[in-house]
């Protein structure tokens, strides 16, 4: 421990560590085939938002503030709804899924196992079905 760690209060050693979420951005049909196809290996998570929602980014925000998987656990893809409305739509018709915002769908195997919208996100469901 450095000289400087030894004055840490019991606040700064009780802070959680925070996490960034190692986002993949679907802006594309083809990023959205490969990302379909990598859940052949590792599931993926992909979190429909939109920037113009409260709701949405109540959503996310708790999404990203409780993320602690690693990486070869879960692959998480984030898609713009406001900007890439035609891969949302393509996102509805290829995974068979209707169209919510925000939403969450966790994809293994290339297909839906879970899915759920505004308040009913839910990390900790996630990682149960991992």
């Amino acid at each position: 421990m450095g000289l400087f760690g030894m004055f840490k209060s019991d606040r700064d050693l009780a802070k959680k560590e925070i996490v960034q979420v190692p986002w993949n951005y679907l802006t594309s049909e083809e990023e959205l085939k490969a990302a379909i196809e990598v859940s052949h290996q590792t599931p993926v998570v992909i979190f429909k938002h939109s920037t113009t929602c409260g709701i949405s980014r109540m959503a996310l925000n708790r999404f990203e503030s409780a993320y602690d998987v690693k990486e070869s656990q879960l692959r998480p893809y984030f898609l713009d709804l406001k900007r890439f409305r035609e891969i949302s739509n393509a996102v509805a018709e290829q995974l068979e899924v209707r169209h919510e915002s925000p939403q969450l769908l966790l994809l293994k195997n290339g297909t839906v196992v879970y899915h759920e919208s505004h308040g009913s996100i839910d990390l900790e469901e996630v990682k149960a079905k991992l």
